[in-house]
């Protein structure tokens, strides 16, 4: 193009738009650099006060209510509690699903909120219709008020402490004293919040009854109870005024030791011939008195490599106010630990820190940052290598301008540095470049005219910054919807668009503002340029380039628009480029190409699960454990292990939705695995799960336990990867369904971990009180019932007040265990009749032999049996899994719902949950996404070029990008994930901003009354290089991600869509455009 041609395209005294007009403000303005400067301080502000987290803290709220009815069966459980309280609570707005399970005595209904409803908003309306309802309860029948739990992310720990010991001497009861003293320490800390202790071991005062002396001395259990608790009384003070004086009066002191407690007197042996001389009993004379621990109702074990067996231990785990940074409080406990070492934590005992997601996070953080800050100097470096290193400083201080002013707008947005936010910079870096790219050339090519620079500058800007804003646009079109989409994968995905798109107007913003005065300080000592120095971006050349590009474009595009066969030739490529997007589409068919939510990560950590038959003791749970635990030290890649039997190990968020936490019993046991660091092994904690699986669940076999491996979710987690909800018309045809189902599931390949809500039968005896016998002995038939379960369970009559305790000891009464061994002796414990004769209960009570009731399950009112699953092999993604059992099943089978739940129930149904649910809604809602996109995109391309048919053209490509996509993660032998979907969406506006620059360059040329042949092969010739440029950026960006277990996938679909959409667009777009103009020029 030549200087003349140059200036007539925009006149000296042409308006300048908004960019020329921001571009003439500040090209010289001495604020420009304070701005630029503060810009840069604002991310290092953000970066320094925004927390660091691995994943994104998405707000899962809920809350599980617990109502008791003691003796009451499941049935009696369901129809009375359970099912009018979900009816009551599900009238609360926001409510997603409500869960219950009805068992004897007792019902746990979960109520589950929709995510983004705010905590405080949903616990207050759960409040409130809880207990502006509770008349729903009726009064009388014996059942406790609603006890409310609220559940969320903030009640995660971050970190936990395991206590543990070499010295023998050191028991677990001394390990949980140490405990409760460390947290009031540790609470001290800001920004802790939840501290608990797991498998702690608490004191009690037990007072083991004889039977025989309490026979002897015609004593019950309710002389014993009464002779505690009112001995263990004392009143409020009282000011008494003496002598013109105040003085503080209270009766009665409480009990304080145990020998205050067996020196009690509980009767008197009276002697009828002088009362003076009558013995007193003393608790002593009838009961053991100790102080010691409780019978554990669960252990905690601690094993690290080294050790020749697992060690007891107890484990502390800490919880984090919301908002906090979890590096700066893990960090100050550590320090606070190290502080109090010999101090308050004595020399014999050690503490092991098992879980640490304040230094995972800044690791993960650290490292991402590392690869933004790479994946932008290779950006750089790539511009330093297609232009001279004068622009290629102003493109880079561009980009560093632009992605500090992201950070910070990213803190304001309320996000924290997470793989996501971050990642969503990585990616981006590569569009972030092109709007200060286009204003650098396009400045640096008006040089030319020998004008001022700072009369070009305003021009050059103005002349690229229509096209430049509406290439921005359409990729913020393309992304933004996907931060619309809904349930758990919303709020973990949007900082993804988010970002992407705040940095994106921010860099259009330095483009105008920083780029031209960076442009003015470092040109305009630049030497003059000659014509053949750089190829113009976004102005046409009024003569043809000569060039090796023009030639090459010619050679592939004369046949297409030139010549008799042009029309035949065009056709033929139509017909290849469909029947490429057709045969990249059927790869997933093909399973060339696995469909899976989100590939696994390679996480430091792995969970055992273990669940034992309903009846089974905690020291055959903790035995199943130990024999685990010896197999997984043949392992080199575990570091440690704890092993948690009657409880459940410190939840992180899979438990948390899971709900692990309510996982308290003899018959669960948990082991928490740490791996060695990542650097010191192999294989990824997957791969490592897998390996182990067969043999685990060999060991499992013999002690009829259940093993489940349980993995930390690379995203949002489900209740099991393979959910099947079988529902019927009674839950007996539920649960013989579920039985089938089960074995469908067993006898799939590659299905594994399976499991079922249904417990195995459970021996129950049951004390059937003659009421008749009772009603004529004058035996209160509450009285009875007190002292079996006195005598049996044990009862907490009262309180020991002691200065050194945390929690305070309750006082048991309880008949000795050897008396309580068998049902003989326990039945010969007596009761006292209104008339005050001792009879025994053996003449009250029969015992029979019957089955505990099974817990029934409830699912939004209805009913329901789980099977659950997962999938492994070579496949392994759980959609596969499931609809090959789907199709396995035969037409007799069950009707199946995939969407929703059934709406009647007369007949037996399976709804098909788990990973398929979450995935099904994140794939509909991108897709929808995706289409608001494209709509978008149409509107603004419309408004800009005045014209309905050029952006169906300009759009053409974005069906390209499948050609891409799908064979490259087939060559990669990749999974298609979520993260896939999201680099197809960005595609299609980085495409169409490929597009777009190819038209208005077409349209430029034809004003200029260049020939449409030649204008289209121009364009390509011409446009070539920007868009090969900032096609590379995007897939220079990419490069860096590749790595990452799960946005691989993004990356993937990056590279190989930018590679191949970018070569059928420079052909594609100046054909069709052609097609579309020829017949106007005929016309015309």
């Amino acid at each position: 193009m030549s200087d003349q041609s140059m200036n007539n395209q925009m006149p000296d005294n042409a308006p300048l738009g908004l960019s020329g007009r921001l571009a003439r403000t500040f090209q010289n303005n001495p604020l420009t650099p304070l701005l630029a400067l503060f810009g840069l301080l604002l991310g290092f502000f953000a970066i320094l006060v925004t927390p660091k987290e691995e994943e994104p803290q998405i707000d899962v709220t809920f809350a599980n209510v617990f109502i008791a009815f003691p003796g009451a069966s499941s049935q009696e459980v369901e129809s009375l509690i359970s099912t009018p309280a979900e009816q009551v609570l599900s009238e609360i707005n926001g409510v997603d699903n409500i869960y219950s399970i009805s068992q004897p005595g007792l019902s746990v209904i979960t109520v589950v909120f929709e995510v983004g409803l705010s905590r405080e908003t949903a616990i207050l309306n759960l409040y409130n219709q809880v207990y502006s309802h509770n008349d729903w309860l009726p009064r009388q029948l014996g059942i406790s008020q609603p006890l409310i739990k609220p559940q969320g992310i903030d009640d995660v720990p971050i970190m936990s402490l395991t206590l543990w010991s070499k010295d023998n001497q050191v028991t677990q009861r001394d390990l949980t004293k140490l405990a409760h003293t460390l947290e009031v320490e540790l609470k001290r800390i800001e920004g802790t919040r939840d501290i608990y202790t797991q498998g702690e071991h608490q004191d009690i005062v037990k007072v083991e009854l004889d039977p025989l002396k309490l026979t002897a001395f015609s004593l019950d259990i309710e002389d014993i109870r009464q002779a505690l608790r009112s001995s263990n009384q004392a009143s409020p003070a009282r000011d008494i005024i003496n002598n013109n004086n105040i003085i503080q009066f209270e009766a009665g002191s409480f009990l304080s030791s145990p020998q205050q407690i067996s020196q009690l007197i509980v009767g008197v042996v009276p002697e009828h011939k002088n009362i003076a001389d009558s013995r007193a009993i003393y608790l002593s004379d009838v009961a053991t008195v100790k102080l010691q621990a409780d019978t554990p109702q669960n252990q905690v074990f601690h094993y690290q490599q080294g050790f020749s067996s697992t060690t007891p231990a107890v484990t502390l785990a800490i919880a984090k106010q919301a908002g906090k940074n979890a590096h700066d409080i893990t960090q100050a406990i550590k320090q606070r630990i190290k502080q109090l070492k010999n101090i308050l934590i004595p020399d014999n005992v050690e503490i092991k820190i098992t879980r640490n997601y304040g230094d995972t996070a800044k690791e993960k953080s650290d490292k991402l940052i590392q690869k933004l800050l790479f994946a932008t100097c290779a950006v750089i470096v790539l511009v330093l290598l297609s232009m001279s290193w004068r622009e290629g400083v102003i493109v880079g201080g561009a980009i560093f301008i632009t992605l500090a002013i992201t950070l910070f707008a990213s803190w304001a947005w309320g996000f924290t540095l997470n793989r996501i936010s971050l990642f969503a910079l990585i990616f981006s870096i590569g569009i972030l470049v092109d709007d200060a790219i286009v204003v650098v050339e396009n400045i640096h090519r008006h040089m030319k005219s020998g004008k001022d620079l700072l009369s070009i500058i305003p021009k050059a800007v103005d002349e690229v910054g229509g096209p430049t804003i509406l290439a921005t646009f359409t990729v913020i079109a393309a992304l933004m919807p996907m931060a619309f989409v809904s349930g758990l994968m919303g709020p973990y995905m949007s900082p993804i668009p988010i970002n992407a798109s705040t940095g994106m107007l921010i860099s259009l913003v330095v483009a105008f503002v920083v780029t031209p005065w960076l442009s003015y300080k470092l040109l305009k000592s630049q030497p003059p340029l000659l014509h053949s120095d750089l190829t113009p971006f976004h102005s046409p050349s009024t003569e043809p380039p000569k060039s090796g590009s023009y030639v090459f474009f010619k050679r592939i595009m004369g046949p297409l628009i030139q010549g008799e066969k042009a029309k035949r030739n065009r056709l033929l490529m139509l017909g290849f480029v469909i029947l490429l997007i057709l045969s990249a589409v059927s790869l997933p068919a093909l399973k060339l190409v696995v469909m899976k939510m989100l590939p696994f990560d390679n996480k430091s950590e792995l969970q055992l699960i273990v669940d034992m038959p309903e009846g089974t003791t905690m020291e055959e749970t903790l035995a199943l454990l130990e024999e685990l635990g010896v197999y997984l030290r043949t392992i080199k890649s575990v570091d440690n292990y704890q092993l948690y039997a009657g409880t459940h190990a410190p939840i992180n968020f899979n438990g948390l939705v899971r709900q692990y936490y309510l996982r308290q019993g003899p018959n669960f046991g948990d082991i928490q695995i740490n791996l060695v660091n990542k650097s010191l092994r192999q294989l990824q904690s997957h791969d490592i799960a897998i390996n182990m699986r067969k043999e685990l669940q060999k060991i499992g076999q013999k002690y009829q336990g259940n093993i489940k491996i349980v993995e930390v979710p690379p995203g949002p987690p489900v209740m099991f990867p393979i959910v099947a909800e079988v529902y019927g018309a009674n839950y007996q045809q539920q649960i013989e369904e579920a039985k089938k189902l089960r074995a469908i599931f067993e006898k799939s390949a590659d299905i594994i971990d399976i499991d079922d809500s249904i417990e195995s039968p459970q021996l129950k005896w049951q004390a059937h009180i003659n009421r008749q016998k009772a009603a004529l002995l004058a035996v209160p038939y509450a009285n009875i019932v007190s002292a079996l379960d006195t005598a049996l369970n044990g009862e907490d009559v009262s309180f020991l007040h002691s200065n050194q305790q945390k929690i305070a000891v309750p006082i048991r009464l309880q008949i000795s265990q050897s008396d309580r061994a068998t049902l003989l002796n326990l039945l010969q414990v007596n009761v006292r009749s209104l008339y005050g004769n001792m009879i025994p209960l053996s003449e009250l009570v029969e015992i029979k032999e019957s089955q505990i009731d099974n817990a029934i399950y409830h699912k939004n009112l209805l009913p329901v049996v789980y099977v659950y699953g997962d999938m492994s092999g070579e496949l392994d993604s759980p959609l596969y899994g499931m609809f090959n059992m789907s199709l396995a099943m035969d037409k007799n089978q069950p009707q199946q719902f995939f969407i929703n739940q059934p709406q009647l129930t007369h007949q037996p149904s399976i709804k098909w949950e788990g990973e398929w649910q979450i995935t099904y809604e994140t794939f509909r809602d991108m897709g929808i996404a995706y289409g608001v996109g494209m709509i978008l995109i149409y509107l603004l391309v419309v408004a800009q070029f005045k014209s309905y048919m050029a952006p169906l053209i300009i759009m053409a490509p974005i069906p390209l990008t499948i050609i891409g996509v799908m064979p490259g993660h087939a060559l990669l032998n990749s999974q298609f994930t979520a993260t896939s979907m999201i680099g197809m969406i960005a595609l299609a506006g980085i495409i169409v901003r490929n597009s777009i620059l190819l038209v208005d360059f077409i349209n430029q040329e034809l004003e200029k009354g260049v020939d449409l042949v030649e204008a289209c092969i121009n364009s390509a010739a011409v446009r070539a290089k920007p868009i090969l440029l900032t096609g590379l950026a995007a897939m220079t960006g990419a490069f860096f991600i590749l790595d990452d277990p799960i946005f691989s996938g993004l990356a993937i679909s990056l590279i190989f869509g930018i590679l191949i959409s970018t070569i059928f667009t420079l052909v594609l777009i100046p054909m069709l455009y052609f097609v579309y103009k020829k017949p106007h020029e005929s016309a015309a």
